[in-house]
């Protein structure tokens, strides 16, 4: 649950496909723009978010497995692009410290509290900027308190709250999936899971985008989920309840309110656009690939592997911190100094040809990727992004098995920041169906009619339209993956 920077230099959305494919038009090299004091390339910018997948191998081609950047302001970063690096600075806490007191920069008076990159980077009360003992106290209460959480419940939840979205667009035959159901899914959840009201959500939603793409906005957004939550944190002391506010008010790790609040800032705002992305690209790459749509329908891949794949081609989050040095080091062949900011590569690194066979290759379920990054600071609460994430996609492809894009692949449009690149808008159309009858439980609403007799890939009946053929071969497809 790696949160993010705010991030002012967000770009327009731009028409292409995923990071692994990407044909997009791509910025000069030398673009004046893209390139800083001493010819360093800027990790922010519209050159920069253009294409990210394609900047990445292009500063690993000219630098290897780590690169010099430079971020807002021009503040000098090391770029982490090796998979085997990345996963040295976070199993290495001795000598890459999270705690941005650390920091060259900062220390010397360079970069103050009103940057923007200031949020993510300098000193706060979570346990993603703690090392040490104060680490382990802060990340065994979060890990302990979310491990409380039953998950089939959870999945009872995720179903319930997946249900009534449908029923909102499900009449009308079209939706726009990603600000219609994947924006709004995981927030619902979460709002239980942390104990708000489930009126909250809607607005935490609009807050919690506007904080992590850095509009003129992300300031007010900020300031107004941290109030949501102090309001939270006040009412649970005088009426506790089954939920990760309470426990993490209740755990013996005798957190301060400032520091339960900060979690749960960590987990909201972290989780929800993690999950977002996570639920609305994996829908895509099953709407828009065959080898998806293939391997589903034949029984060779199951949802949660598919959910892997993504995590390895896609992940929600392409660039997060890493720490900073301790000590001089050498690291991929550069010369980190004492104070220097590290940035995780996830993307980057997960695309790394020392391990991936071929850019975008099937990775069979292996969960060796580095979505949720690695180490001490590897996000807790990564199983309940993945039950959402599946729970999810069922429940949708179960109500509406003819879903299907209303565009082409190649039109759909990406806006990025230094931080993450996200689908603007996922177009879908469907069969017009009754909402479900709201005394009906989920458990029936979202079963599929009578299971196929076979996991091969299902055809249209003589006569039948292709839209016939498509929703047999969802049905098929959900059998295998529920296990039917």
């Amino acid at each position: 649950m790696t949160e993010p920077s705010p991030d002012p230099s967000r770009t327009e959305p731009t028409a292409g496909k995923s990071p692994a494919e990407s044909t997009a038009e791509k910025p000069p090299a030398t673009c004046p723009a893209a390139l800083g004091p001493g010819d360093v390339q800027r990790l922010y910018g519209p050159a920069a978010a253009a294409d990210p997948a394609t900047l990445y191998e292009r500063l690993r081609t000219r630098h290897g497995a780590v690169a010099p950047v430079l971020l807002e302001g021009d503040v000098p970063a090391w770029l982490i692009l090796g998979y085997h690096e990345i996963l040295q600075v976070t199993r290495s806490p001795r000598r890459f410290s999270r705690d941005g007191r650390n920091w060259a920069e900062f220390r010397e008076g360079r970069v103050g509290t009103d940057s923007p990159i200031a949020p993510v980077l300098l000193w706060g009360p979570d346990c993603t900027h703690q090392d040490g003992q104060v680490h382990q106290r802060l990340r065994g209460a979060v890990n302990e308190s979310l491990q409380r959480f039953d998950r089939r419940g959870l999945r009872r939840l995720v179903q319930r709250s997946a249900h009534r979205l449908i029923d909102g667009f499900v009449e009308q035959g079209r939706a726009e999936i990603l600000s219609q159901y994947a924006q709004q899914l995981p927030m619902l959840t979460l709002t239980q899971v942390l104990g708000l009201p489930e009126a909250e959500g809607p607005r935490l939603v609009t807050a919690s985008r506007q904080l992590l793409i850095g509009t003129e906005k992300a300031v007010d957004a900020d300031r107004y989920i941290q109030r949501v939550l102090h309001r939270l944190v006040e009412r649970k002391h005088a009426a506790p309840g089954h939920d990760l506010a309470s426990w993490l008010i209740a755990h013996p790790g005798d957190l301060s309110d400032d520091e339960v609040k900060h979690h749960l800032r960590l987990v909201l705002v972290a989780a929800n656009e993690t999950t977002t992305n996570l639920i609305v690209n994996t829908l895509r790459m099953v709407f828009a690939h065959p080898r998806f749509q293939g391997s589903l329908h034949g029984g060779r891949m199951t949802l949660p592997a598919a959910v892997e794949q993504v995590l390895w081609d896609e992940p929600p989050i392409s660039v997060c911190p890493g720490g900073f040095a301790l000590h001089d080091v050498e690291l991929g062949g550069q010369s980190i100094r004492k104070g220097d900011v590290l940035l995780l590569g996830l993307a980057a690194g997960n695309a790394d040809p020392g391990i991936r066979p071929a850019p975008g290759a099937l990775m069979h379920g292996n969960r060796s990727h580095l979505a949720f990054t690695s180490g001490p600071h590897e996000c807790p609460g990564q199983d309940i992004g993945r039950a959402i994430t599946v729970t999810a996609i069922e429940v949708l492809l179960a109500r509406l098995p003819d879903i299907r894009l209303t565009v082409e692949p190649a039109e759909l449009s990406w806006s990025a920041s230094t931080w993450s690149r996200h689908l603007d808008a996922l177009p879908v159309a469907f069969t017009p169906r009754r909402p479900a009858p709201a005394e009906q439980e989920p458990a029936a609403r979202d079963r599929p009619a009578a299971p196929a007799a076979s996991h091969a890939p299902a055809t249209a009946a003589a006569g039948a339209g292709p839209a016939t053929g498509r929703v047999r071969g969802w049905r098929a497809a959900l059998d295998w993956l529920l296990g039917r």
